[in-house]
């Protein structure tokens, strides 16, 4: 884990994800192959015990809210960001272009906001519930 944001690196961005999700370590696992040792990016787990998320002026609860990316300079960015800055970082910018056109930007921006509030039901880790007791039943 890293204990700094430097000020200058060689990293276009890194990545704040959740190594218990597997779909996001399957997206983290994408992009580093797509870096292909480079180290244009950098991957940071937050479900790791020793994760400080204040190191980026972040809570816990927020940054497992949504991804988020830090850039070389400190600047925290989210969301759809993230995959399109990723995404360019390793040498796929058409996709990172056809990420901001305006309409398709609006779009992915709800999908995926979509996808984080329900990411641990998509991915089987919801919380398990108690059945709600029956209200004909005393």
């Amino acid at each position: 884990m890293i204990d700094t944001v430097p000020t200058s690196a060689l990293w276009q961005i890194r990545i704040l994800y959740d190594a218990d999700c597997p779909l996001c370590v399957r997206e983290a696992r994408l992009l580093e192959r797509l870096d292909a040792g480079r180290g244009q990016l950098q991957l940071e787990d937050l479900s790791a015990p020793d994760f400080a998320p204040e190191r980026y002026g972040l809570d816990q609860e927020t940054v497992e809210a949504r991804i988020h990316g830090v850039l070389p300079d400190g600047t925290v960015v989210e969301g759809v960001e993230v995959f399109s800055r990723a995404y360019a970082a390793v040498g796929m910018n058409w996709v990172a272009t056809v990420s901001e056109w305006r309409g398709l930007r609006w779009l992915l921006d709800r999908l995926y906001l979509f996808f984080a509030r329900n990411r641990l039901r998509i991915t089987g880790r919801a919380p398990k519930q108690c059945p709600v007791p029956n209200a004909d039943l005393e």
